[in-house]
């Protein structure tokens, strides 16, 4: 199963500068609650901006770069390759979790959507790519209102494909 996970604010802004927009501790409780145990595909930039390698989850990054080496990482040259190593694991949620590029590519193949709609406008130069959202059926919805630990109110989807 192929799963992608993103936040997004109201217009689909996803970073600027290889950074999140924003800090919410319910989504990033959210993001490892869902990812923890599993395989987690990041594009090169998207890696960088994390920094390092998250715990108990494997991470496998994308690099067209045979000379990118990333710290406790697997490197795959392509989505499909990542998925394959995945594959040879057995497991059985593999978690795309950006950038842009990735997340368009893995569109026509992902079964489903685990995104956070952040009620703003944020500075954005990455956006979430556009999808046809009639080939998606949303199973759960979830509205955090902002408090004093997370400065903007948020809504979890999760959506399948039909």
């Amino acid at each position: 199963m192929i799963s992608i996970i993103a936040a997004m604010d109201e217009y689909g802004g996803i970073g600027i500068e290889n950074q999140i927009p924003w800090h919410l501790p319910a989504d990033l409780a959210r993001f490892k609650e869902l990812t923890m145990g599993h395989h987690l595909v990041a594009g090169r930039k998207t890696f960088q901006s994390i920094g390092s390698a998250l715990p108990g989850r494997q991470m496998v990054v994308l690099t067209r770069n045979p000379e990118f080496e990333p710290r406790d990482c697997l490197k795959a040259g392509s989505l499909n390759e990542a998925i394959s190593m995945a594959e040879e694991v057995e497991e059985n949620e593999l978690f795309i979790i950006g950038g842009a590029e990735v997340f368009e590519e893995a569109f026509p193949i992902a079964d489903h959507l685990y995104l956070t709609l952040v009620h703003t406008d944020a500075v954005a130069d990455t956006f979430f790519p556009e999808f046809d959202r009639s080939n998606w059926s949303q199973v759960y919805e979830q509205d955090i209102p902002a408090d004093e630990k997370n400065s903007l109110a948020t809504t979890f989807k999760h959506l399948v494909r039909k």
